[in-house]
């Protein structure tokens, strides 16, 4: 899959070397809030889990991974945008169905770079047949990523429960045919 292009941002798949990248931006516990109660993700973590896993899905010539958001002004990194297959690490991965997500910087909020980034690269993900859902998925209180999801044109699915480490987590989930 080729990289997207919008007017404000440039697009690459991450690989290990960007770890200093993903540890900067899981310092914030603002930015961390829905994803993990607001703790900042360790540099071990980062390299011991993160790394891998990303490394595990990523695949370019079906654009999945995480790509690096960068402003093309500045070309200030700004986030990522994860693509994946559904259930990846489950037994039964669904092909068909790709999972999108988004993590930026606190400073880049609220100016519509989520959306143009997980636009651009729905609009990419648009040119493979064998894809048939896009999803997104939110803890419940997530207001600002729920808004992402409506933008792009998804749909309530379903409310579930989140469970990770920590506990039970009222979670949403947001899908659009293709």
């Amino acid at each position: 899959m080729n990289a997207p292009v919008t007017t404000r941002l440039n697009f690459k798949l991450m690989n290990e070397h960007d770890w200093p990248l993903l540890y900067e931006l899981d310092q914030d516990p603002a930015v961390m809030k829905y994803i993990n109660r607001g703790l900042p993700t360790s540099l071990e973590q980062i390299k011991e889990v993160g790394i891998p896993r990303m490394r595990a899905y990523t695949n370019e010539s079906k654009g999945w991974g995480l790509w690096k958001i960068t402003l093309k002004k500045e070309g200030s990194f700004i986030g990522w945008v994860l693509i994946r297959p559904m259930h990846f690490f489950t037994p039964t991965p669904d092909f068909s169905n790709i999972e999108i997500g988004w993590r930026f910087k606190q400073s880049s909020w609220g100016q519509g770079y989520a959306t143009e980034a997980a636009s651009a690269l729905c609009n990419e993900l648009k040119m493979q047949p064998e894809i048939k859902t896009l999803s997104a998925m939110a803890l419940a209180d997530n207001k600002a990523s729920i808004s992402v999801m409506q933008k792009l044109g998804f749909t309530w699915v379903k409310n579930y429960i989140h469970t990770d480490e920590q506990g039970d987590l009222d979670a949403v989930l947001y899908a659009k045919a293709l």
